[in-house]
């Protein structure tokens, strides 16, 4: 079994390293320009994370699902289950341009920082928003081809689709010197690139399983096949309650860049370099919770309940093993892996007075990481939606009661900041805390 994870894991790890590298070149690009660019990249990204997050369903249902059809050996409902997806994706990618105007008004309303950074984010935002029908449709592909049990796709699409966005950032930041409107363009032309390669090896497996499926490949006799509503109505209930989850999850890392920049344009960009910990992190343990979502649909829905219990046992394991090898990564190397971000001083001294919540991190959070993808795969989205709600709750109330019980000599920005990050590790732990209290009743039982 160990095996087994680790052949759909390690592919899922490169896959997502290559997500927060390109995150790291994109800041380490703009941290040598000054700090509203470190300030606008993250106000930028974190307007994407807030659209994009909300839409995770789209590959998270879609895995879950697929993995289930395919432990149940039913290939007509995999195929059925990614024309559905898709189809959503394509209408809410373009809804998405539509609105663009409003989305970037609004945006305007959460996150705060002066003239310069907020016109920088700007320029990042109407740049990138035009990825978005890629974007979406790539959230398709990556969670369909997780759930048929293939993790090497993704990640050769992600490796390709990555190694374009720096080469086309670089280039058109150093050579065209277009700043932060050129490192948006190479992501556009990158997010493009690589669901042009998905759309292909998608069509190469459609055509491979074509044997053991009974509908018929083609786009009108598919959209028929698989957009009758009491099929969509089961797709929208779990993706509704994954949706809501996912609306807490962005609230939360939205609130705490809009919360960084209200306390100063300093703390933001510390926040941003900090949050580089955090990202590197969990996208190394979403690699083993993509490998949950994929074995534990695949067992629930083929009813093999022994290999169910001992995937979800190997993959605590794997998890708490990460967590002893990055708490020890960040204490050692913590103020090396700052410089790559950038060279400021003044900026990097700043850090170092929050590093320790570096080292807490992968304590708090591998278990919320790992129980994310096992829910996932048994489509057990009412109790994530819950513990996320809880979680989430607890998150807002420990920040603001902090505040408010603050003594007033204490209300400086170094005290603001650190009661910011005890929440959020409040939220981290819980959210695991409570999805292991209801891990039999949620998961196991569909197979008892």
């Amino acid at each position: 079994m160990n095996k087994r994870i680790l052949s759909l894991a390690l592919p899922n790890i490169i896959t997502n390293i290559t997500v927060p590298l390109l995150g790291m070149v994109d800041m380490a690009i703009v941290g040598r320009l000054s700090a509203s660019h470190i300030g606008a990249i993250a106000i930028g990204t974190q307007i994407f994370n807030l659209i994009y997050w909300n839409f995770g369903f789209l590959r998270m249902g879609t895995s879950g699902f697929t993995a289930q059809a395919y432990g149940a050996h039913n290939f007509d409902e995999a195929v059925r289950i990614f024309v559905r997806a898709i189809a959503i994706a394509i209408a809410v990618a373009f809804t998405l341009i539509l609105l663009q105007w409003p989305i970037s008004r609004l945006s305007l309303l959460i996150f705060k920082g002066g003239h310069e950074v907020i016109q920088l984010a700007l320029t990042y935002f109407f740049v990138r928003i035009w990825a978005a029908p890629a974007t979406l449709g790539l959230y398709a592909i990556k969670g369909w081809f997780i759930g048929m049990q293939n993790s090497r796709l993704p990640m050769w699409i992600a490796i390709f689709l990555n190694c374009v966005n720096i080469v086309c950032s670089l280039f058109f930041v150093l050579v065209f010197h277009w700043d932060i409107k050129g490192v948006a363009l190479g992501t556009v032309i990158a997010q493009y690139s690589g669901f042009a390669i998905g759309l292909f090896f998608l069509v190469r497996e459609m055509r491979r399983i074509k044997p053991h499926t009974t509908i018929q490949l083609k786009i009108i006799p598919l959209l028929k096949a698989s957009l009758h509503w009491s099929q969509l109505k089961l797709f929208f209930k779990v993706n509704g309650d994954i949706f809501l989850r996912t609306v807490c999850l962005s609230a939360v890392f939205t609130f705490i860049t809009a919360a960084s920049s209200h306390i100063s344009a300093e703390v933001l960009a510390i926040d941003a370099l900090l949050m580089q910990f955090f990202t590197l992190f969990s996208y190394i343990m979403d690699g083993f919770a993509y490998a949950g979502e994929s074995l534990v649909g695949r067992y629930i829905g083929a009813r093999d309940s022994r290999s169910l219990h001992l995937s979800v046992k190997l993959l605590l394991r794997w998890g708490l093993g990460l967590t002893l090898l990055f708490t020890a990564l960040y204490a050692i190397g913590g103020e090396w892996f700052l410089r790559i971000f950038s060279d400021k001083p003044v900026i990097i001294q700043g850090t170092l007075h929050y590093l320790f919540w570096t080292l807490i991190i992968p304590v708090c959070g591998f278990s919320a990481f790992l129980f994310d993808g096992i829910f996932v795969g048994a489509t057990a989205s009412r109790t994530m939606r819950n513990s996320m709600f809880v979680a989430s709750a607890t998150f807002f109330a420990v920040y603001y009661l902090g505040k408010h019980f603050l003594p007033a000599h204490l209300t400086d920005p170094f005290v603001w900041n650190n009661i910011l990050w005890t929440a959020f590790m409040a939220f981290l732990a819980l959210r695991g805390l409570l999805q292991a209290l209801y891990l039999n009743k949620s998961v196991y039982s569909q197979i008892k």
